[in-house]
């Protein structure tokens, strides 16, 4: 059995980059249990046998879907969407101006909680934003997650983590125990699935990437690979934010820390005049 949850952990890491630590082999049986009984599947060996030689698809993807871990909340790290709301969204409406053009790419959006909180900042500006072509791309390697996302409905205790109640009352209707984001919003956020390890380029530049709280997850080559790449579809003066605990510390060379943004990184040459800028003003004061 051993040998075989290290085969197994290898088969994750190269399906998704993400890696299980040895001292949590007991997740893979907890999380593996719904998907053996929804598949009349009756021992873990069988399962991850199965799923790791690949001839059903369908239940390869379920147990590699049950093994991602899914944790997202509305403006979760709220100073993040401050600075989205009062820094970074008027900077890019006035650099943009001549295009009239803000494509946002949300990357590992899980159930759609932090595209959802930036369509509510972004119709809040909507008078500034009027006659802009607005574009706001979610992707998740999860298809139930994207599932869920694409819904716009979410449980009481969804909607109380991180939504204030004004925001609930205003973008949200009641359905039965539930509550479903405003259509208008919802229509605003195109959701597809993909894996992080795979080739984007196709997706083109973003002014904006918000890659968060998801880095952690992956060994230190998958994240190089993946800022390398990512760093290429960040738009000329555009941003890269990730989660409040990682960093692009020998990883991506051509991305440097915005000082006025938690865990902001823009195109190097951007962030260095930006930088500049901040020290000027500290020294006024």
């Amino acid at each position: 059995m051993k040998n075989r949850l290290e085969r197994f952990r290898a088969f994750i890491a190269a399906q998704t980059g993400i890696v299980l630590e040895a001292d949590r082999d007991y997740m893979v049986d907890t999380r593996l249990l719904p998907v053996m009984r929804a598949n009349k599947i009756t021992s873990l060996d069988i399962l991850l046998d199965q799923a790791m030689a690949g001839t059903n698809p369908s239940l390869t993807q379920s147990v590699i879907e049950a093994m991602l871990t899914c944790e997202t909340f509305f403006f979760r790290d709220r100073p993040v969407f401050q600075v989205f709301r009062e820094e970074i969204l008027p900077e890019m409406i006035e650099a943009r101006q001549s295009t009239r053009c803000l494509r946002i790419w949300c990357a590992a959006a899980s159930t759609g909680q932090e595209p959802y909180s930036l369509a509510m900042i972004l119709d809040e500006n909507a008078a500034a934003l009027k006659g802009w072509q607005v574009e706001i791309i979610a992707t998740d390697i999860s298809s139930m997650a994207l599932e869920t996302a694409r819904s716009g409905l979410y449980n009481q205790f969804e909607v109380q983590r991180g939504l204030p109640v004004a925001l609930l009352l205003r973008y949200f209707v009641r359905e039965q125990e539930r509550w479903r984001i405003a259509e208008h919003l919802r229509s605003r956020v195109e959701f597809k699935q993909l894996n992080l390890k795979q080739d984007f380029k196709s997706m083109g530049e973003f002014d904006i990437i918000f890659c968060r709280n998801v880095l952690m997850y992956f060994d230190p080559d998958t994240k190089r690979h993946i800022l390398g790449r990512m760093s290429q579809s960040v738009a000329d003066g555009g941003w890269l934010i990730l989660g409040a605990t990682e960093n692009t510390s020998g990883l991506a060379k051509e991305l440097a820390p915005d000082l006025r943004v938690p865990a902001g990184y823009r195109p190097r040459h951007h962030a260095l005049a930006s930088s500049r800028i901040v020290s000027r003003m500290s020294v006024r004061v």
